[in-house]
């Protein structure tokens, strides 16, 4: 789909970063498969445009694009970089993320932009260094963004609090419902209405986010996967290529 020549960007390493509130990713990308994401996500192409499919949409070009959690999309950047950035629904909504995309339009629920605030994600790609600022780097750019207009649910603040703690907790739905004086059904209600997405797939995406983790902290992709509670590394990778459109591979700067 993507036919442009790749950019003059520098060949610098992919770069991984996770935090309690958010995670980003930024390098080359190619053709990605379609996918969605447990949380909103921003898409900025570094150097250049890129196309974008959301659901069964056409393809458009565009520099920037927030994505509500749930929502599928593919992209091919045609290996030029991206930086992708994953916030957690305590951190901030899709509706502060969409303030990073400018001379946007609505594109199927996802807000898509000629340009947006790219600059200081280009800068955490190029600097070697970055790793040591980007917590801050990222909390002024959410910060400009301003942060989640209303409040999480405190009820369903405290699940998340417990997903992250203990992301290798598989009890049954009921279970967890009656730790915050819910039915099964109202919570799963409240719970998806709070987090944009249902409660069993953003477990899933704790126990990724934890296998994401283990591995930038030097576990190898076996280990990582059995740290998460994956039954083996490739139940881990089905899930990785069906969350990130891709197959998984270690990190070059952490």
């Amino acid at each position: 789909m993507n036919e442009r020549a790749v950019s003059d960007a520098p060949e610098n390493s992919p770069i991984w970063y996770l935090d309690r509130g958010r995670a980003l990713f930024a390098g080359p990308l190619g053709r990605n498969a379609p996918h969605r994401h447990s949380t909103p996500v921003f898409l900025a192409g570094l150097y250049e445009k890129f196309a974008l499919r959301v659901g069964d949409g056409a393809w458009r070009i565009c520099r920037t694009a927030a994505i509500p959690a749930g929502l599928a999309y593919e992209f091919d950047m045609g290996g030029a970089p991206l930086a992708v950035l994953y916030a957690e629904a305590s951190a901030a909504g899709t509706e502060t993320l969409s303030r990073l995309v400018c001379h946007a339009q609505d594109v199927s629920g996802a807000r898509v932009g000629d340009d947006g605030e790219v600059a200081v994600l280009r800068e955490m790609y190029e600097d070697r260094d970055s790793p040591s600022w980007i917590a801050r780097g990222l909390d002024d750019l959410i910060g400009f963004a301003g942060r989640r207009e209303r409040p999480v649910d405190p009820r369903m603040a405290r699940v998340l609090d417990s997903l992250h703690e203990s992301y290798a907790d598989l009890r049954q739905v009921g279970r967890v419902a009656e730790t915050v004086g819910l039915s099964p059904s109202r919570f799963q209600h409240v719970f998806t209405r709070e987090i944009g997405v249902p409660f069993r797939r953003y477990r899933a995406w704790c126990r990724m986010r934890a296998a994401i983790r283990a591995v930038l902290d030097g576990s190898n992709l076996t280990t990582a996967a059995h740290t998460a509670g994956f039954a083996d590394q490739a139940h881990f990778a089905r899930d990785f290529r069906r969350t990130f459109g891709a197959p998984p591979r270690p990190p070059s700067r952490r």
